[in-house]
């Protein structure tokens, strides 16, 4: 009777110490994963700023070389 009680003890102990260790493990996954999200978003703000920087340029070197450009004189 000892045995099988120490036995069901033991088997409670141990599976609250492994869902406490689980809910320590989705915390750090959590958190991890939050980090990264935010790293994510944070790499994506830089490449759209970077973009809108390309395509800017682009328009001013277009509206410069419209600008510049002689066309012959008319004959009537």
């Amino acid at each position: 009777m000892k045995t099988i009680a120490s036995l069901v003890l033991l088997s409670i102990l141990s599976a609250g110490g492994s869902v406490q260790a689980l809910a320590q493990m989705r915390t750090g996954a959590m958190s991890q994963s939050r980090a990264s999200q935010k790293a994510e978003k944070k790499q994506q703000k830089a490449q759209k700023k970077y973009e809108k920087a390309q395509r800017k340029a682009q328009r001013k070197m277009l509206k410069t070389e419209r600008k510049n450009t002689k066309y012959p004189p008319r004959r009537y």
